[in-house]
């Protein structure tokens, strides 16, 4: 899916929440930022969303790797997000509510180069 407009992070968001329990994240990669000599994207911006309980994570990998600091249901827990079928553990205090997933992931598609600054990040 290419998103080029906050339309397309709702459509793109609407899809994970509505979509199987075992793809609730999505990987994304800006075509405004540089390529490795590999041919690949020199960073990942990982995308989850739990519609039931009205939250998600965002994680942002560029030589360092960043994830969204949220005040999260419970100190110390983990939670599971999956892609294509492959669990990936996070802390549960990286959890952010789904406006502000919206509002990173519309910030990171509007700069294409930057780490979002709506909201707080910790390195991972």
């Amino acid at each position: 899916m290419i998103i080029s407009s906050p339309d397309g992070v709702d459509e793109m968001l609407d899809r994970l929440a509505a979509g199987e329990k075992s793809e609730t994240m999505a990987t994304l990669y800006s075509k405004q930022r540089e390529v490795l000599p590999s041919g690949f994207p020199d960073h990942e911006f990982l995308v989850g969303v739990d519609q039931e309980r009205k939250v998600g994570i965002v994680s942002f990998a560029d030589g360092r790797n960043y994830l969204s600091a949220g005040k999260g249901r419970e100190v110390g827990g983990e939670v599971e997000y999956y892609f294509t079928g492959n669990s990936r553990e996070f802390p549960a205090d990286a959890e952010i509510p789904l406006p502000l997933v919206r509002d990173v992931v519309v910030e990171f598609l509007l700069t294409g180069r930057k780490l979002p600054q709506c909201i707080e990040w910790r390195e991972e």
